[in-house]
């Protein structure tokens, strides 16, 4: 029987884990609106969505594809895995359209964004980063289950023995490969505005934004370490719950 403890402690967790996913949509929605190239992780889900606006695919919304593309990769790991793939993991699912969701949302929200020179680009383009290096500091240091863009590469490198970062970037390389090979099937031309420039410098960028914000994380440890008046908010919560 899981205890009052637990249940505030999976509560806190993700409740701070949606916050994190929400710095990194708002980071890939600003990446999107640099028109400089969109982040790796929507790539595909870019090319399809534009391709939905002249009517060459279902007319869903980035996010939507977004979380298509998610469920894709799990079932890739069911796939690769078999009988390894612990039944958890399909939390990833529901991450997934979490994720899908609050992308849609912050594409909403930075509709005003509309850079023009490049060098207004480019600095969007770095904010953008910077916001999703933040934010997947943040998921990961939340200590549930991984976003399927790292489940993916994370059960190849356990079936085939290779280290994870080296799996990763060829992950990464791939899916950019095959928005380069959308972009030429549904627009006949290179869509540089969705696999441009600040595409590659996100692949390396971010990275590097992740290492830095983790080691200076301690502030946000201390925060996963619930505060008296939160307990209190929750067992209050919770009898109110079971007396009625």
């Amino acid at each position: 029987m899981l205890k009052k403890s637990d249940i505030i402690s999976f509560l806190w967790q993700h409740f701070l884990l949606v916050i994190a996913l929400n710095f990194m949509t708002l980071g890939v929605a600003v990446c999107v609106r640099s028109m400089l190239g969109s982040s790796v992780i929507s790539v595909l889900p870019y090319v399809f969505e534009s391709a939905g606006r002249e009517g060459m695919t279902p007319h869903l919304t980035i996010g939507q594809y977004t979380y298509i593309m998610n469920a894709i990769l799990v079932v890739g790991q069911i796939i690769v895995l078999r009988r390894q793939f612990e039944l958890v993991q399909l939390f990833q699912l529901v991450i997934g359209f979490l994720f899908g969701s609050l992308l849609d949302i912050n594409m909403a929200l930075t509709t005003f964004l509309a850079p023009e020179s490049f060098w207004q680009k480019a600095i969007a383009q770095v904010i953008g980063c910077t916001i999703l290096g933040f934010g997947i500091a943040m998921e990961v240091r939340c200590g549930s289950v991984t976003m399927p863009g790292e489940g993916f590469p994370v059960a190849i490198s356990k079936v085939i023995g290779k280290e994870f970062p080296k799996v990763k970037i060829i992950v990464d390389i791939s899916l950019v490969t095959l928005g380069i090979i959308a972009c030429f099937a549904f627009f006949g031309a290179w869509q540089w505005h969705i696999v441009g420039i600040g595409t590659l410098f996100a692949m390396f960028y971010v990275g590097a934004a992740v290492r830095f914000f983790s080691k200076r994380m301690k502030w946000f440890d201390r925060i996963l370490c619930y505060q008296p008046g939160f307990r209190r908010y929750i067992y209050g919560l919770l009898r109110f719950i079971r007396n009625n």
